[in-house]
């Protein structure tokens, strides 16, 4: 097994996917995962603010690839893995499952947001921030869909940022390595094991449509395959999905 990226803790960052950016647009390489007790500007998908309070996990691993922008990408869904592996050591096998493409719900609701960033540099490799949010300790209540804090579900008290990031840390590894070594199709039996939603109806809302029909799985590259009411097979590569309301 490959050696876990070393990790680096802070009181307080603006995010950690900031702080990440920064040191790879002045030509740092990582691997290292950067951590902060809290964030006062933390972001998650499509612009929208994260909040960190304290006691909850803020993470960010800032590493290289050699890979394409479309399947860097694929490194959310390992992120989603290895946080579903951090709720089972918590709250026991099967608290957590996947919604597409990496939202993590703990009995139904959000737990875990995952913000994948990345940037071109002069030797032609990407740089990537792969960001991880968990609520450990608290969970936000002006959210758009309702979420969920790991301690809410556990007779004692969650466990330590640091400690979470351990496991995740440790976690994350072991699938980023077989994504390395195997591709995507070990992620993507992982991600089918523990995922919610498929055979069911859901809406899709992408940036300049909506489409509505049955998630049926995935594809070799992470895109959700829709089959539509028509009977269309539609693949989904980015927007939010939404099941129990089309």
């Amino acid at each position: 097994m490959a050696v876990r990226p070393p990790i680096e803790t802070y009181a307080e960052l603006d995010s950690t996917n900031a702080e990440a950016r920064r040191r790879a647009e002045a030509g740092a390489a990582g691997p290292v995962w950067i951590s902060a007790g809290l964030q006062t500007a933390g972001r998650g998908r499509r612009g929208r603010a994260w909040s960190t309070q304290t006691g909850n996990l803020a993470a960010t691993l800032l590493t290289l690839t050699d890979r394409p922008p479309a399947e860097a990408a694929q490194l959310s869904f390992v992120a989603a893995l290895a946080a579903c592996d951090l709720a089972d050591t918590c709250l026991g096998v099967g608290a957590a499952r996947l919604k597409w493409p990496n939202d993590v719900l703990v009995h139904g609701r959000k737990a875990v947001g995952i913000l994948v960033e990345s940037g071109a540099r002069a030797d032609g490799r990407l740089w990537l921030a792969v960001g991880i949010g968990v609520n450990l300790k608290h969970a936000p209540t002006d959210t758009e869909r309702p979420a969920t804090a790991f301690a809410e579900h556990m007779a004692g008290p969650p466990p330590e940022p640091l400690a979470a990031l351990e496991v995740l840390a440790d976690a994350f590894e072991r699938w980023r390595s077989a994504w390395a070594v195997q591709g995507f199709a070990p992620i993507a039996a992982g991600w089918t094991a523990r995922a919610s939603g498929l055979g069911q109806r859901c809406e899709a809302r992408l940036p300049n449509r909506t489409l509505s029909g049955v998630a049926e799985g995935l594809d070799n590259d992470g895109a959700l395959r829709l089959r539509l009411d028509d009977g269309a097979l539609e693949r989904i590569t980015a927007g939010d999905v939404f099941f129990g309301e089309a």
